[in-house]
């Protein structure tokens, strides 16, 4: 799915006109991130579907790639709200440094008021990580921060059609929690619960309740960090200079 964009010049202007591609993998971070001077990119929480959405879109056409939407905290310090710019992006034997400069602005607009930013690497993956051995063995492995199936991609997009690339992510659950299979498997191709999946899932294990009330509240308390991390993109148009 891709939403609106166009981007925002004023006479003397000396800014790249061109919108910012935001890439997000879940519809709720879509809606949040659109707007003016934005084209955003939402995956359905689908890696090969993102892939193919942006091997169809027109890198000349933006003028800067931003990763943006929730993660699985890594970092064993890092809350359910808690609000990640990336310094570098790692899959497998692959990495990507993000940019210094949008990196930078982007913690400037993110950190105005109760945010708190914290810096550090995120882990791409191709499949969400349930439980907390998954997360531990990434912490290990990588140090980063946090994890998300979306970062890697956009990345890769971007040091291939020569763009600043910068990642925010907001922590949803954290190291400790462990997703219930639930939580990962009963979303429909654009992005929406599947009350049915979930239902029947309840059903056969009610015990569940429990852990998806949890996953709820922190998803909730993420998507409101994110919401705050939005007047940021509404708020700077000029991300990227015209000779970056």
């Amino acid at each position: 799915m891709i939403l609106g964009d166009g981007g925002i010049s004023t006479a003397g202007d000396t800014t790249d006109p061109r919108p910012v591609l935001i890439v997000t993998g879940l519809v709720q971070e879509a809606k949040i991130a659109a707007g003016p001077g934005m084209t955003v990119i939402c995956s359905s929480s689908d890696p090969v579907q993102l892939r193919s959405l942006l091997a169809d879109f027109d890198p000349a056409t933006i003028r800067g790639v931003i990763s943006f939407g929730v993660a699985g905290g890594l970092d064993p310090d890092l809350k359910s709200g808690a609000v990640v710019v990336a310094t570098e992006v790692v899959a497998g034997n692959s990495r990507w440094s993000a940019s210094e400069v949008l990196s930078d602005e982007l913690i400037a607009g993110a950190g105005v008021g109760r945010q708190k930013v914290f810096r550090g690497g995120l882990v791409g993956v191709e499949k969400v990580v349930t439980g907390q051995a998954g997360k531990a063995a990434l912490r290990s492995e990588f140090g980063a921060a946090a994890v998300d199936m979306e970062s890697h991609i956009a990345a890769e997009f971007a040091a291939m059609a020569g763009l600043p690339f910068a990642a925010l992510r907001v922590v949803s659950d954290p190291a400790h929690r462990a997703l219930p299979e639930i939580a990962t498997t009963a979303i429909k191709p654009n992005g929406d619960v599947d009350l049915r999946k979930v239902l029947r899932g309840i059903a056969r294990n009610p015990l569940v309740i429990r852990a998806l009330v949890s996953t709820g509240r922190d998803f909730n308390r993420a998507l409101r960090s994110l919401r705050d991390c939005r007047s940021y993109l509404l708020g700077h148009t000029n991300l990227v200079s015209a000779d970056a």
